[in-house]
């Protein structure tokens, strides 16, 4: 069997934009619903959603059967939790909070068998389909891909460090987060917490690294897509129904 390509690795290589949905719901079918819609990625969180790792796989499976490119965030930068995630066969992952060079590194080693890291090693998991794929542990690090997630003044203040880690493919700006920690808690619009972020996309673009970042509102997205970001959420499930019931029940309403 040959090995899994990782499209989106790709696709961020050749520099080209990808914006996805964010899966929060837990749903099998919401996650064929976003993963059939045409997004280039979809998200499955376990940070703020109530998947477990067995809700992971039912996911996983239900978005594998459709042409978007998976994505997995993880709840925390847990070496034991990132290995089941890849065992799942998540080959593309986000980890939270990222502050320092060292939590970074240590993300890096998590996603990477040894010698270079210290991944556990399973033959016979859905990673390399359960054994099947002959060449898996020689080719595995070259298509995952890792994202870390900047979401403190700590971790602008460490950017240029992260984002000169080999391993590190993408630095992903949480606003929400960040404008908390900026003084700012529930207002990411807010003056200085957009001008942080625009300093930090033009950092990570600089680096040769990719930007990314969480903008569920259209203008918001093409504007910091107009400022280097490449790897953009651009709407989430969950946003997504809240929204438009609201919508609907605001039309009906007496």
């Amino acid at each position: 069997m040959e090995m899994i390509r990782n499209q989106l690795k790709q696709a961020l290589l050749e520099k080209k934009l990808q914006c996805g949905c964010w899966m929060s719901l837990g749903s099998h079918t919401a996650a064929e619903i976003c993963a059939s819609a045409g997004f280039d990625w979809v998200l499955i969180d376990t940070e703020h959603a109530p998947n477990d790792v067995p809700q992971v796989l039912h996911l996983l499976h239900a978005a594998s059967a459709y042409p978007s490119s998976i994505i997995v965030r993880a709840y925390w930068n847990d070496t034991v939790l990132i290995k089941r995630l890849l065992d799942l066969g998540a080959q593309s992952l986000l980890i939270p909070n990222v502050q320092t060079v060292e939590e970074a590194k240590r993300a890096v080693e998590a996603v990477r068998y040894p010698p270079c890291g210290v991944r556990g090693v399973s033959a016979n998991s859905r990673s390399n389909r359960f054994g099947r794929i002959k060449d898996y542990f020689k080719r595995a690090d070259d298509e995952l891909c890792l994202m870390v997630q900047l979401e403190t003044r700590q971790a602008l203040e460490n950017l240029e460090g992260i984002a000169a880690i080999d391993g590190i493919d993408g630095l992903f700006i949480g606003p929400q987060d960040l404008a908390a920690d900026l003084g700012h808690l529930g207002n990411p619009a807010h003056a200085d917490a957009k001008a942080a972020m625009a300093d930090a996309i033009g950092c990570i673009d600089a680096s040769g690294k990719v930007p990314g970042i969480l903008a569920f509102v259209e203008a918001d997205a093409k504007h910091w897509i107009s400022q280097g970001a490449r790897f953009v959420a651009v709407t989430g499930d969950s946003f997504l129904l809240a929204r438009s019931t609201e919508s609907v029940v605001a039309a009906f309403a007496k």
